[in-house]
């Protein structure tokens, strides 16, 4: 069962009790007492070696090495772990917050949930930990907290659509995080109000950030957001006041950034004393590529068998849904996802760029499939050029079908070869998705952090965090510094340029 709350704009004239407002919904729900079932408990725990895993991966990239680097000028007692950095040298909780939150979020590999809207739930997990790390919570508090966060987050993204305004699918994730960050630390229903106020207002922005020539700002976004939760849960304990009504405002975000005053939308959200389920309908990465790309990556692996030669492939047409098609595909209507000089989160965010690759190399690999000598390959650049998207209804439909036992994030594919014979194949969802294949398990969890991390994390130090992580509910509040990894300093990358800190 679900509470259903039905959201419209309403005037000021109106004088909107807070608890006819969804951010006080959200609040209640924080703010609950809420029983953790094992199975949720075990999903949290493969979310949190997920993250560590895609963070491992991505601790000498640049954009990674410049948000540690920035964390780490703000030193504060007791503090929070950076990924890479020794557990004993704390950092202030929003800064640890947003170092990992890049680290987490870099090569686009961790978890996803897609609905009315786009999301990856597990970009919650770094400000929890560190906040938990910070007031000496446990690993069961943690955990039953973000149990609430994925909720909050899942709920948002099955109500109400962002990207058909443009607006940037963090938006849902500052008042999750904020309501996370709210259970864990017990706060009461009025505080935790005025924090999701606050963290939704300061992480609204166009999705500009996912649009054109991608920048490294597509991972800092979501730990952005993170650190701004963080911020406003501090703001509104101190007993300051936020935006009010925030989405049903006047001047607020429904009436302004989305459908208009005229809208309305319903949010579910589990009643009283019902527990959060909602992480186990997110699911993870097997390829680090956008979640939409998954199922096709899959899809070429299969199809690449049944051609003998790709030099006499004439054209390649990907039958998909119309998120799908005009948002990693030609209906982008973006030039630079045809441009082999594009950068590495353009290239993530093009499904011809990523099945032209997938069906020449049989494989997908984080790094070796993004590098621009891969990218400019000749032969590569002029199969690229050939593939092309289109918008399906009926896939549109299955993308949108309330029946998780339908909904795909698939597509059908047709070759064409230059005799003109097709080839032709379909996949709904990832095999690595829990109705695909190869569902990932906790033993699949493992094996990709001990992938990822290999060559990064020595040995005896994957073994500790992977014993720390398992286990996360018997965790006392000083045990939980273990969820975090040390890394050889030669490792690390190449000191940035200095900033103002």
């Amino acid at each position: 069962m679900s509470a259903r709350h039905v959201v419209r704009t309403h005037r000021s004239t109106d004088s909107l009790a807070r608890d006819q407002q969804l951010a006080w919904a959200i609040a209640e729900l924080a703010a609950g007492e809420r029983p953790l079932t094992d199975e949720v408990e075990e999903m949290v725990v493969n979310r949190v070696i997920d993250n560590a895993a895609v963070a491992a991966a991505s601790i000498a990239r640049a954009p990674v090495v410049a948000a540690r680097a920035q964390a780490t000028t703000h030193r504060l007692a007791p503090g929070s772990t950076v990924f890479g950095q020794p557990s004993d040298e704390p950092i202030s909780p929003e800064w640890a917050a947003w170092a990992n939150g890049v680290a987490v979020r870099e090569l686009d590999f961790h978890d996803t949930f897609l609905a009315a809207d786009y999301s990856h739930p597990g970009d919650n997990i770094p400000p929890l930990v560190a906040v938990a790390q910070h007031c000496g919570r446990t690993g069961e508090e943690l955990a039953r907290a973000t149990a609430v966060a994925y909720e909050v987050q899942v709920a948002l993204v099955r109500g109400m659509c962002l990207h058909e305004h443009r607006i940037d699918h963090v938006a849902h994730l500052g008042p999750s995080a904020a309501a996370g960050i709210g259970a864990l630390l017990g706060l009461p229903v009025a505080t935790i109000f005025q924090a999701v106020g606050q963290a939704l207002h300061v992480t609204t922005a166009t999705r500009q950030s996912r649009k054109g020539e991608i920048s490294s700002w597509k991972a800092y976004a979501p730990a952005f957001a993170g650190k701004m939760a963080i911020e406003a849960v501090d703001r509104a304990m101190r007993g300051q006041s936020s935006p009010s009504p925030i989405y049903e405002g006047e001047d607020g975000v429904i009436a302004w950034l989305l459908d208009g005053p005229d809208a309305t939308y319903t949010v579910h959200l589990p009643e009283p004393g019902e527990p959060c389920r909602a992480i186990l309908d997110t699911y993870t990465k097997e390829h680090s590529a956008e979640y939409q790309a998954q199922a096709l990556i899959d899809l070429a692996l299969r199809m690449r068998e049944r051609i003998e030669d790709l030099e006499r492939v004439r054209e390649v047409v990907i039958h998909t849904s119309h998120h799908t098609h005009f948002v990693i595909g030609t209906g982008a209507g973006d030039p630079e996802k045809l441009d082999p000089y594009a950068s590495r989160e353009t290239l993530d965010h093009s499904i011809m760029y990523i099945f032209a690759v997938a069906l020449q190399d049989g494989a997908w690999h984080h790094e070796r499939s993004y590098t621009r000598e891969r990218a400019t390959r000749p032969d590569t650049v002029a199969l690229w050029q050939k593939i092309r998207t289109a918008e399906d209804p009926a896939w549109t439909r299955r993308y949108h079908d309330p029946d998780p036992e339908r909904r795909a994030f698939g597509g059908r594919v047709v070759i064409v070869m230059d005799d003109h014979t097709r080839i032709e194949d379909e996949l709904d969802v990832a095999d690595a998705h829990p109705r695909g294949a190869r569902p990932f398990a906790r033993p699949q969890y493992i094996a990709k952090f001990r992938s990822l991390s290999d060559g990064v994390i020595d040995p005896p130090e994957q073994d500790r965090f992977l014993q720390s992580a398992q286990n996360l509910r018997s965790l006392r509040p000083d045990q939980l510094r273990g969820l975090t990894f040390t890394v050889d300093p030669a490792r690390l990358g190449p000191e940035p340029p200095n900033g103002i800190f």
